[in-house]
This record gives structure tokens, C-alpha cells and sequence, in this order.
């Protein structure tokens, strides 16, 4: 019987797991961790320069401390702790809550009729594809932005350590977005020159932080569609957390072109996480879920030999980092 009433607390707790996003995205969206920067202030003050309700505000904060974001001291006042700071300014920890708060949250509540349907849960929700929607919507998109950056800007020094890209000359960075992860590489490897490929609005954006790093000389910005063409005669095609967004057709014609374009010998380099068999715990399943909310999926390494034998490639090897992702390495399949 005991053992039946823990079962229960447990199912519970996790079925309840949609009230810390929120009380979460609540914080963040009001920007608390910054007007508490200064030092404790109580719920009431907090509400007037939120222009929320102080009362109301309280309680949220009493639940966020209760799992130590934010702490509450004898006076009723409320403070930053470690978790807390994390949300502090326009960090890209903040704007993870704030996207998974409101657009994934809500493509989440999709969930049902994206299994039902097979359409992606963001455009049962929102009526249109993702990336349409954050380039329709501008403030949001700098959000999605923000959060990814955020998200995924530790894992470019694991990746550099795990993968030896010394021996290449010219790198296309396909869907490199803001060219961070290009700038790390071509910092690391002078020899290297590179080309920073993804939709034109996106590398027009990416322009001053290329200059800014220096690498103009050695750094070609490169505005298009993937699923058109990508440039030619790179002799390494790196897509770092694209192929995840696409379902296989897609993910397929992507890699056709990077097989077509690239130099003799030359490599395709997919960086993502890859979901492991069995039934242990894995983030990468949860992500895979995400996916469904997006229109892509992650893959396993079954998954990733057939979608690239779909695109004339031949999966040699699979670098695991201390990232959680890999990179997954492929060459033209022989004939």
C-alpha cells in the first residue's frame, strides 16, 4: 500500500511539472532577478515597478523560493540566490524561459493533435511553421535567438576539443545563424577560411559580429535556402542543430546539396545530440519530443546511416563530446 501512495506522489509530481515553467516564465517575463539586483525588496515595491499585483506576485515568488529561485528573509522581502541571478539582464537563460513560456509552452498543449495529425505542434498552435512565425514576428524571434545562443554557446569548446578540424581549408557553416560557433572554429584554426551560409536576413544580422571578431578577411557571408543550393567547394560542411528541424524528406535534400557542392574528399560534419537505444533516462528523448512540437526529430545512429545513404553519404564515425552532442562525420558513399 505505501508502495502504491509513493507511485502516486510520484505520477503527481510529474504531471505537475508545467507549474515551475510557468511560475518561471512569470519572473523572467517581468524581469524580477533585474529589479532585485540592488538587494532584497518586498512583493508590494516589486509589483508597482512591474506593474503587477504585489499580493499576487508573492506567491509566485514564495513557490519559485521554495525550490531556490529567489529567497524570501523574515521581513517578507525577497532576494537573488545563485538560480535566481541566472535570469538576470538579457541573458540567454532568460530568454529560454521566456520562449519556453509562451510559444513552446503552448505548442506543447499541442502535443495530442500533433501525434494525432502529424502536423508539428507550433503550427497546430500558431497556424504557421516556426522560423515563419519568428520572422514574421521580430521581438519574438530575437527571443528565439537569445535563448539558443544561450542554449547551445557552451557546447562549442567540447566540440572543438572532441573533433580535430585542423585539416580543413574551407569550412561552410550551413545554417550558421549568428556565426558564433564559425567564429570559435577560425579563431582556433588561422590557416582555416570559412563561409557563413543561412537565410539572408540571418547574415545580414551576423555582419557586425563577424567584423567586430576581426575575421572579415577570412569570413564570406553567404545569403540563400538550403533546401535550394548551398555554396560550392567547401571541403568540410558543418550543420550544427539543423537537421533536427527538419523531417527526413527535408533533412535528406539538405544533405544532397552539401554532397554536391563539396570538394573531393570532403566531409559533411552533423553536430547533434544522438538518441541512445534502450530505456535509460535521455534528454535526448525529451528533445526528440520538442522536435515533434518543431516538424523535425532527433535521431538515433540507425536513423542517421539511412538518412544519409538517402543522400548519397556514408557515416564513418561518431565523435561523442562532453556536450551531449556528437559530431557525425560522413563522405561521399562510393559508388
Amino acid at each position: 500500500m505505501a508502495e502504491e501512495v509513493d507511485l502516486k506522489a510520484q505520477m503527481n509530481q510529474l504531471i505537475r511539472g508545467y507549474w515551475t515553467t510557468q511560475a518561471i516564465f512569470v519572473a523572467a517575463e517581468l524581469r524580477i532577478a533585474d529589479l532585485l539586483a540592488d538587494g532584497p525588496k518586498h512583493p508590494d515595491e516589486l509589483g508597482r515597478q512591474a506593474g503587477v499585483k504585489g499580493d499576487m506576485l508573492y506567491r509566485v515568488l514564495r513557490a519559485l523560493a521554495s525550490i531556490g529561485i529567489f529567497a524570501e528573509d523574515d521581513e517578507g522581502r525577497f532576494m537573488l540566490t545563485p538560480l535566481a541571478d541566472t535570469l538576470r539582464g538579457d541573458s540567454g537563460q532568460r530568454a529560454y524561459a521566456r520562449l519556453h513560456g509562451h510559444e513552446l509552452y503552448q505548442s506543447w498543449a499541442k502535443l495530442l493533435d500533433a501525434v494525432r495529425s502529424g502536423e508539428a505542434g507550433f503550427v497546430e498552435a500558431f497556424g504557421i511553421p516556426i522560423f515563419e512565425y519568428f520572422s514574421k514576428n521580430p521581438d519574438r524571434g530575437a527571443v528565439f535567438d537569445k535563448a539558443m545562443t544561450g542554449h547551445h554557446g557552451p557546447e562549442a569548446d567540447p566540440m572543438l576539443e572532441a573533433y580535430d578540424f585542423s585539416r580543413f581549408k574551407d569550412l561552410v557553416d550551413v545554417g550558421g545563424g549568428n556565426g558564433s560557433l564559425l567564429i570559435a572554429i577560425l579563431k582556433r584554426h588561422p590557416q582555416m577560411r570559412g563561409v557563413l551560409f543561412d537565410l539572408p536576413r540571418v547574415v545580414e544580422r551576423a555582419g557586425p559580429g563577424i567584423e567586430s571578431a576581426g575575421l572579415s578577411e577570412r569570413c564570406r557571408l553567404v545569403g540563400g535556402s538550403f533546401l535550394e543550393a548551398v555554396p560550392g567547394g567547401g571541403d568540410a560542411y558543418l550543420l550544427r542543430h539543423v537537421l533536427h528541424d527538419w523531417r527526413d524528406e527535408d533533412a535528406a535534400v539538405i544533405l544532397r546539396h552539401c554532397r554536391n557542392a563539396m570538394q573531393p574528399g570532403g566531409k559533411v560534419l552533423v553536430v547533434e545530440i544522438v538518441v541512445p537505444a534502450g530505456n535509460d533516462p535521455s534528454f535526448a528523448k525529451w528533445m526528440d519530443l520538442m522536435m515533434v512540437t518543431y516538424g523535425g526529430k532527433e535521431r538515433s545512429e540507425k536513423q542517421y546511416r539511412k538518412l544519409f545513404a538517402q543522400a548519397g553519404l556514408q557515416l564513418t564515425r561518431i565523435i561523442p563530446t562532453t556536450a551531449g552532442i556528437s559530431v557525425i562525420e560522413a563522405v561521399r558513399a562510393s559508388a
